[in-house]
C-alpha cells in the first residue's frame, strides 16, 4: 500500500508535540522529543522494502480520493523515482534528527523537530503526488515548514533577516507555479500528471502552453537554487541552524529538481526542444556563478551553499542534455550530492558548536583539535572535488559522458566540456578548505576546540562511509538511479 508511508509520518507529527509534553514534565525534553522524531525516520525507512517489492510488482502503484469528486483530482502515486527521492529525504531527514539531539540547545525544542519531521513528510507527499493540486498543497507545507525552521533562531537578526528573504522569493516562486497550474488546467481541464501530456499536446500552438512552460521552470527552479533565482539560498542556509542547513541543501533543493524532473519529463515531453535549450542556459549560468562565487567565500556555511548552487547546475544539465545516461547520471548526483552535502553541513556544524565561528580563517588547522570531524570533512570536501573513487566522482562522470555520446545535439559536447571547467573551479575551493583545516597551523580559536559529541558523530560517521561505500562499489546505487530515470520518462 502506498498511504501508510504517509500515514505513519502523519502520526509522528500529530504526536510529537505530546512527547514533548511529556518530556518537559520529566526535565528531558530533548530527548524524548530527539529519540521519537528519530525513530519516526527510522520506522518510515522500515516501510519502504516492502513499498518497493510492491511498485516493481505491480509496475507502479497509485491511490485516489475526492468521494464524489472526480478520483483524477486528488492522487497519489509511486514508481521507482518517487521512492528513489523518498529515500533520499528520509535518510537525510534521520542525520539531521540524531545530529540536533545535541546541536539544538535553544528555543523551541519540540517545535523544532515538529517541524523537521513535518517539511521532511511534505516533500515525501511531493514525490508522491499523481496530480498537480496535491504536489501544490505539499509544496506549500514545505516551504512554509523550511521559513520556519531558517527564522529558529529568531534572537539573531541574520536568521529574520534571511527567513524573510527567503519567505518572499518562495511566495513568489509558489505564485510562478500557482499560474502555471491555473494556465495547465484552463487548457486540458484537468491537473492529473497521467493525463496531461496527452492533453496538452493538442494545445502545443497555444502561446499559454509556452507560458506555462516558463512559470513551470521559474517556480522549481527557484526552490531548486538555480541563478538567477538563488539568491536567497546563501543567506538561508548560512543563517539556519547546521542541521537544517544539511537538509536545506541536502534534500529541499532536490525537492526543486525532482519537480523539475517530474513536470518536464511527464508532461512537456512534446515541447522537450524549447525547454532542454532553456534549461542548459541556466544550468551554465548556474554552475558558473555557483563556482566563482564559492571561491570568493570564508565564512564555511556560504561557501558550502555557493557550491550546492553549483552542483544543482550539474544536475540540471544532465537534464537539459535529455539522454537515458545523463539523466541517470543526474538522479545519481541527487543521491550523492545530498549525502557529501549533508556530511560537510554536519561536520561544519560541529565545528561551529565547538568553537562559535564560521571564519575558515579562525578554523584553521582544527584537525589536531577535531581529528574525527576533521578527518571526514576531508572526505567530503575530495568528494565533492570529483576526487576517485569517492561517491561523487561516478555521478559527474555519468553527466559528462551522457553529454558527450549524444554527440552534436543542442551542443551537447560543450555542455560536457562547460561542467568539465567548472569540476576544476571546485577543486580549487575544496583543495583550499582541506589545506585550511588539515595544513595550516593552528589558530587561538582552533586550539580551543575538542572533538564532537557522540550524537554528533554518528551521523557524520554513517554518511562519510556512505559516501565512501558507494564510491568503492557504485553499482547497485547507480542502478537504483538508472530505474528512476526509466520511471521518469514513462
Amino acid at each position: 500500500m502506498l498511504s501508510p508511508l504517509l500515514d505513519a509520518l502523519i502520526f509522528f507529527v500529530l504526536t510529537t508535540p505530546l512527547i514533548g509534553l511529556m518530556g518537559q514534565r520529566f526535565g528531558r525534553e530533548k530527548i524524548f522529543v530527539g529519540v521519537y522524531v528519530t525513530f519516526g525516520f527510522i520506522f518510515s525507512l522500515t516501510l519502504i522494502p516492502l513499498f518497493y517489492s510492491e511498485v516493481l510488482r505491480k509496475n507502479g502503484i497509485s491511490v485516489t480520493y475526492g468521494g464524489s469528486l472526480s478520483p483524477e483530482i486528488v492522487c497519489l502515486e509511486a514508481n521507482a523515482l518517487s521512492i528513489f527521492m523518498a529515500v533520499i529525504f528520509l535518510v537525510i531527514g534521520f542525520m539531521a534528527s540524531l545530529f540536533s539531539i545535541q546541536e539544538v540547545r535553544r528555543g523551541s525544542i519540540t517545535g523544532y523537530y515538529t517541524i523537521l519531521l513535518g517539511m521532511v513528510t511534505a516533500m515525501i507527499g511531493i514525490v508522491f503526488s499523481g496530480d498537480l493540486f496535491t504536489l501544490f498543497i505539499f509544496w506549500e507545507a514545505m516551504c512554509i515548514s523550511s521559513y520556519a525552521l531558517v527564522a529558529f533562531r529568531k534572537e539573531r537578526w541574520e536568521s529574520i533577516e534571511a527567513s524573510y528573504k527567503y519567505l518572499i522569493m518562495s511566495s513568489a516562486g509558489s505564485i510562478t507555479v500557482l499560474f502555471a497550474l491555473s494556465f495547465l488546467y484552463g487548457l486540458t481541464g484537468t491537473l492529473n500528471i497521467s493525463y496531461l501530456s496527452m492533453s496538452l499536446a493538442e494545445a502545443e500552438s497555444n502561446p499559454l502552453s509556452y507560458m506555462a512552460l516558463v512559470m513551470i521552470i521559474v517556480g522549481f527552479g527557484l526552490q531548486a537554487g538555480m541563478v538567477p533565482f538563488h539568491t536567497w539560498l546563501p543567506d538561508a542556509h548560512m543563517a539556519a541552524p547546521s542541521p537544517i542547513s544539511a537538509v536545506l541543501s541536502g534534500i529541499m533543493v532536490k525537492a526543486g529538481i525532482y519537480g523539475l524532473i517530474k513536470v518536464l519529463l511527464s508532461i512537456f515531453t512534446p515541447m522537450s526542444g524549447p525547454w532542454q535549450n532553456t534549461l542548459a542556459a541556466f544550468a551554465v549560468l548556474t554552475m558558473f556563478v555557483g563556482n566563482l562565487s564559492a571561491l570568493l567565500q570564508d565564512d564555511i556555511k556560504r561557501l558550502l551553499a555557493y557550491s550546492t548552487i553549483a552542483n544543482t547546475g550539474y544536475i540540471l544539465l544532465g537534464l537539459a542534455i535529455g539522454s537515458q545516461r545523463a539523466l541517470t547520471g543526474s538522479l545519481f548526483h541527487v543521491l550523492n550530492h545530498a549525502i557529501v552535502k549533508a556530511l560537510l553541513f554536519l561536520c561544519a556544524g560541529a565545528f561551529i558548536h565547538k568553537t562559535g565561528t564560521r571564519s575558515l580563517k579562525e578554523l584553521a588547522g582544527i584537525r589536531h583539535s577535531m581529528p574525527i570531524t576533521s578527518t571526514l570533512f576531508i572526505i567530503g570536501t575530495l568528494s565533492l572535488a570529483s576526487i576517485p573513487p569517492l561517491n561523487i566522482f561516478w555521478s559527474e562522470l555519468l553527466i559528462i559522458t551522457g553529454g558527450l555520446e549524444a554527440g552534436t545535439q543542442a551542443g551537447t559536447p560543450l555542455l560536457s566540456f562547460l561542467m568539465i571547467i567548472n569540476l576544476v573551479f571546485s577543486a580549487a575551493y575544496c583543495l583550499r578548505m582541506i589545506q585550511t583545516v588539515a595544513v595550516k597551523k593552528e589558530t587561538v580559536t582552533s586550539e580551543k576546540a575538542a572533538e564532537a559529541s557522540m550524537w554528533m558523530l554518528i551521523p557524520i560517521l554513517t554518511l562519510g562511509l556512505l559516501s565512501i561505500l558507494i564510491g568503492v562499489y557504485p553499482s547497485p546505487f547507480q542502478n537504483l538511479a538508472e530505474a528512476a530515470a526509466q520511471a521518469a520518462r514513462a
